[in-house]
């Protein structure tokens, strides 16, 4: 065993398991939220020096790099990269059978490192070995690309390979924590592990030690669309997967018409959670029966938090970095530092949108930013439903970023880019529309801090968290959204940002949402930003002392430790 994983397994540990983790831009290991959620919940772990190790796929031809023509039209290209730059490889090798041939698998060791002094390793998975058959070395090559049997194996590797890679690195694990079903597996190979010792029973499910392994689990569901909980049909499993419990088994807690990930990791989990308190209330009405908590997501603050703004915290709010709660002293920042702390991170953003789109953006214009997954229910182009209007509304007042990749097979997603830029060229003689490609974390921050304005317009009750908005929040960016995810909890009208729509209470109103959205922006937004700078003020001051204070991922950690792992 190498010296360097050797310090990891001195303890128990907890082990965290997501199909993608974003630690860095330049390791396109992440697609988008649930692996940059998983990435900033790694560096608060290791901030804090939780005893933890994270699992996760190495995917070497990352998730795709986007380009996009003139129209819009995406295309899709492999994002390759060369993990031996970052990581260590380890000399252990796992195996599990896929369609009745066995797949090795090795890992590689990335060390997160806090300012604190905690280090955390991430196991990455990799089946790219010249012992395995060719189509076994490309399990790990593309992040949710290829078909359903594909994905079948990706999650093999992941739930099942990992679980064994710990156990044969040496690790001590205490809890399993599922970041989303996609390692649900995981706890089939964990009843197979922890079989009842008795000797005769009269029903074979009884060898199988359910409460053992649900006391060793915890689920956390980010999907509150039923489509997006991945589901397996068992004629492919029978196919795929080797036999590791019985099929009736597996049918009983997964599901009978086909394998639930979803249902699989909460049948054997003892603590489910949503991820904030709506989506909590969602998820129970999705899977009415289960005890399912929330806890709301948070970010890194430090990640997150530009280099304008940390300094400026740097100097009036010491320690904020590693105890985040110390934003309730925002007060103490003076009002023109806070100012021009954001002006210098706009003018690196429009600096950058300029070089990138030859917008013609200027410094001084209210600028609103929408960047996340291009598809259909997050409504990129709900600003863009009534041109007319937001013509008359913005024209000379108003300019707008846009950026997010739409995945390979939404043909809707990817008619959303091509209608923005339809709408970019026809306003372009009134409002600067630019669209940014290969949204990654580097640009992220770049938009977060740099925007005047945070817009979300998701279809509600879709939005299970949301966390630009938190990003955007760290840098004093108000935000403007619909009441969904965790925006229901850090609104405050007029006080930390603007609602679009009505309340979460009353159903959704596409409709009522648009005209609500053009109305605050002409009234209340655009006639603030540029006639009371006092009032707009405050409230940066309120989104960083009232919403960055809270929704962070130490918050969230210590809630995850004093709720799910210590119980």
């Amino acid at each position: 065993m190498t010296a360097s994983i050797a310090e990891f397994t001195k303890e128990p540990k907890i082990a965290y398991f997501s199909m993608e983790i974003g630690v860095r831009s330049d390791m396109p290991t992440y697609s988008g939220g649930l692996g940059v959620l998983a990435g900033d919940t790694i560096k608060s772990a290791a901030d804090i020096n939780l005893p933890m190790v994270a699992v996760t796929l190495l995917t070497k031809k990352g998730y795709f790099r986007q380009e996009l023509d003139i129209y819009g039209r995406q295309s899709e290209f492999p994002d390759e990269w060369a993990p031996d730059r970052f990581m260590t490889p380890l000399a252990e090798r796992v195996s599990v059978f896929i369609e009745e041939r066995e797949v090795i698998i090795r890992a590689w060791l990335y060390i997160v490192i806090s300012a604190t002094g905690g280090k955390l390793p991430i196991i990455f998975l990799d089946t790219d070995l010249p012992e395995n058959a060719s189509q076994d070395r490309e399990i790990t090559h593309h992040l949710y690309g290829g078909d359903t049997a594909y994905r079948l194996k990706q999650e093999i590797v992941l739930g099942i390979g990992g679980a064994r890679m710990l156990d044969e690195l040496g690790f001590e694990i205490k809890k399993y924590h599922m970041n989303e079903g996609h390692s649900a597996l995981l706890t089939l190979e964990l009843l197979k592990r922890h079989k009842k010792d008795i000797e005769e029973v009269w029903d074979e499910r009884l060898i199988w030690d359910e409460e053992k392994v649900k006391n060793l689990c915890v689920f956390t569901t980010h999907t509150p669309v039923a489509a997006g909980h991945d589901k397996f049909p068992y004629d492919l499993v029978q196919k795929i997967m080797c036999k590791i419990i019985p099929l009736n088994i597996i049918k009983n807690l997964a599901g009978h018409e086909h394998l639930n990930m979803t249902l699989l990791g909460l049948n054997l989990s003892r603590y489910i959670n949503g991820v904030a308190k709506k989506h909590g209330e969602v998820s129970k009405g999705m899977f009415p029966g289960y005890t399912i908590h929330s806890i709301t997501n948070g970010v890194h603050s430090f990640t997150w938090t530009s280099e304008p703004f940390k300094r400026l915290f740097d100097k009036y709010l010491p320690g904020w970095a590693n105890e985040p709660e110390i934003f309730v002293r925002v007060g103490r920042i003076p009002d023109d530092e806070l100012w021009n702390a954001h002006m210098e991170a706009k003018r690196n953003l429009i600096d950058h949108v300029n070089r990138e789109t030859q917008a013609g953006m200027n410094y001084d214009t209210l600028t609103i930013g929408f960047a996340r997954r291009a598809t259909a229910y997050k409504r990129a182009d709900m600003l863009l439903s009534d041109p007319e209007r937001l013509a008359r509304i913005g024209e000379g007042r108003l300019q707008i970023i846009y950026a997010g990749k739409a995945h390979p097979k939404d043909e809707a997603g990817k008619q959303l880019i091509q209608r923005i830029f339809e709408i970019k060229d026809r306003l372009k003689d009134k409002i600067k529309i630019a669209f940014l490609k290969n949204y990654n974390m580097e640009l992220a921050l770049k938009l977060v801090s740099g925007v005047d304005v945070w817009l979300n317009t998701p279809l509600r009750p879709l939005e299970a968290s949301g966390t630009s908005g938190m990003k955007a929040t760290h840098n004093g960016v108000p935000n403007f959204s619909v009441l969904d995810g965790w925006w229901i909890e850090g609104w405050i009208e007029g006080y930390t940002g603007w609602a679009i729509g009505p309340s979460p209470d009353v159903p959704a109103d596409p409709a009522r949402d648009a005209d609500d959205l053009y109305y605050k922006l002409e009234a209340i937004i655009i006639p603030t930003f540029y006639n009371d700078k006092h009032t707009w003020l405050r409230i940066m001051q309120n989104a960083i002392g009232k919403n960055a204070y809270y929704f962070n991922s130490h918050r969230m950690m210590r809630r995850y430790v004093t709720e799910a792992y210590i119980r």
